[in-house]
């Protein structure tokens, strides 16, 4: 189903940007306070069962960074990871590249990133929210990143100049925004010829039910603004992409569909048996053409 904004499946634009900046703020203010609550709210990437950050268990968050990268990061870093997947697997970073991690968040991605890069790279995050970002800066202090700037902005418009990049990565951010062929031009864009784009992001296999994509909650929560993954790969080539490629990760079964309905207040019993199977975790690749 195509999550055209304005449509009646679609909230508006302004709510849903507004929606998100104001959950991703709160969940950054919960990590800096010590008091975080899982993701930013019961049905961000997560599962209403998680009581705090530290001791998530939800099927979409949990697990997914290997504890030998994690422990040299600040614990802020991880506590803060709000993603479906570790983008920084998807593809070998040789020293001396430049990357740039869409929605960067609390900085994780970008920190182990920046580790692989090494001194003569660089690693940008973007970020519209200003409590992340100042998050992030604050996980890159402690971390001596000096290979890292955070940027202020928007994915649908990359404050980085033509072909500047030669990695793009993100993490369950490309699902929020509801004009996703501009956040791909967008990426195409600052992609070096021969860049690779490597993401996590969560999809959906077929029809989702029309009162999942109308649910505000589920945008923010990373379902209801999850292409279709055959019109992610369509996307991907209309701007000019090659080889796209979606690899699942984690497919997402009944059991799992019910904690994130009932919390945005729908009919878990009803809706699971149609939503069951068709959201998936996945690795999406592509590459610029020389």
């Amino acid at each position: 189903m195509t999550t055209t904004p304005g449509s009646s499946t679609t909230p508006p634009t302004a709510d849903i940007t507004a929606t998100v900046r104001e959950k991703y703020g709160r969940a950054a203010r919960s990590v800096t306070s010590g008091d975080a609550a899982s993701c930013c709210g019961p049905t961000c990437c997560g599962d209403s069962s998680a009581d705090t950050l530290g001791t998530d268990v939800n099927p979409i968050t949990s697990n997914l960074y290997d504890t030998n990268d994690t422990d040299a990061l600040p614990p802020e870093a991880v506590l803060a990871s709000l993603g479906c997947g570790n983008p920084t697997a998807l593809t070998t970073l040789h020293p001396g590249e430049i990357v740039l991690d869409l929605g960067s968040g609390g900085g994780i991605d970008v920190l182990l990133s920046a580790k692989r890069v090494g001194p003569t790279g660089k690693v940008y995050g973007l970020d519209m929210t200003d409590e992340m970002l100042a998050l992030a800066r604050e996980n890159q202090r402690k971390a001596g990143a000096t290979n890292v700037e955070f940027l202020k902005g928007q994915i649908e418009a990359v404050p980085l100049p033509d072909a500047s990049v030669d990695v793009i990565i993100s993490n369950c951010v490309i699902n929020l925004s509801v004009d996703k062929r501009q956040v791909l031009a967008e990426a195409f864009r600052v992609l070096k010829p021969g860049g690779r784009f490597a993401v996590s992001d969560v999809v959906v296999r077929g029809e989702v039910p029309a009162q999942v994509r109308r649910s505000m909650e589920l945008w923010v929560g990373c379902i209801a603004g999850a292409l279709e993954e055959n019109e992610f790969l369509t996307l991907l080539r209309d701007v000019g992409f090659v080889d796209p490629s979606i690899e699942p990760t984690r497919v997402y079964e009944i059991n799992d569909a019910k904690s994130f309905l009932a919390s945005a207040g729908l009919d878990a019993d009803v809706v699971a048996r149609e939503v069951s199977g068709r959201v998936l975790s996945a690795f999406v690749r592509a590459r610029k053409p020389e």
